[in-house]
């Protein structure tokens, strides 16, 4: 199987590009977010791709990042969700967004994909919560270390959302911690995990 390209960008189309690896060209399907990460043709370019191979078909997709590559492998796993939907989501939304909407249950956020339902984002946002600290998406990176106790009602509620997607609790408290401090008192809940999930990007 395929894994990885590092070659030159030959052709770029809708939703699919040519990288020309030693005179060898490839053709990847690409999410819209990833054609508008691609150089300039003739400039060089390296891609993780996951390689699909069916009985009348050989089809590789092309990510810019490793842990796009492991999203759209995750999508994959919620029923009703194939691997065309899965690169729509990836085109609409960014790793960071999509964890984002998952940690505070934004369905709406989900249906903004071309080709995605309340049903289909009501299941995503089910059967994925308990999945994305697997990926270490968000929380990979240091948190800020002594940041201090959270307080309020918010701020107890956005250290038990990022709890329950599988963050440590003292890396939810501190972040949470440095969040309400930017954020200030009058923060709600949600913006507080998502300026959370913002500092454990690091």
């Amino acid at each position: 199987m395929i894994g990885k390209l590092k070659g030159l960008v030959d052709d770029t189309g809708m939703d699919w590009a040519i990288i020309d690896v030693n005179g060898v060209g490839y053709e990847v399907h690409c999410s819209p977010r990833t054609l508008a990460a691609l150089p300039s043709k003739g400039e060089a370019v390296e891609l993780h791709i996951e390689t699909h191979v069916r009985e009348t078909e050989f089809r590789l997709f092309a990510f810019t990042t490793k842990m796009e590559r492991e999203w759209f492998r995750l999508l994959q796993t919620v029923q009703g969700i194939g691997a065309k939907v899965a690169l729509a989501v990836l085109g609409t939304m960014s790793p960071h967004d999509l964890a984002n909407a998952i940690a505070m249950r934004d369905k709406a956020a989900i249906t903004k994909t071309p080709g995605v339902g309340p049903k289909v984002a009501q299941r995503l946002l089910i059967e994925l919560k308990d999945k994305v600290p697997s990926l270490g998406p968000i929380g990979s990176g240091p948190s800020e270390v002594g940041a201090g106790p959270v307080e309020g009602l918010a701020a107890a509620d956005a250290v038990s959302a990022l709890t329950n997607l599988g963050y440590a609790p003292i890396k939810a408290s501190d972040a949470i911690a440095t969040a309400s401090r930017d954020a200030g008192d009058k923060a709600t809940a949600s913006e507080l995990i998502r300026l959370g999930l913002k500092v454990l990007a690091g």
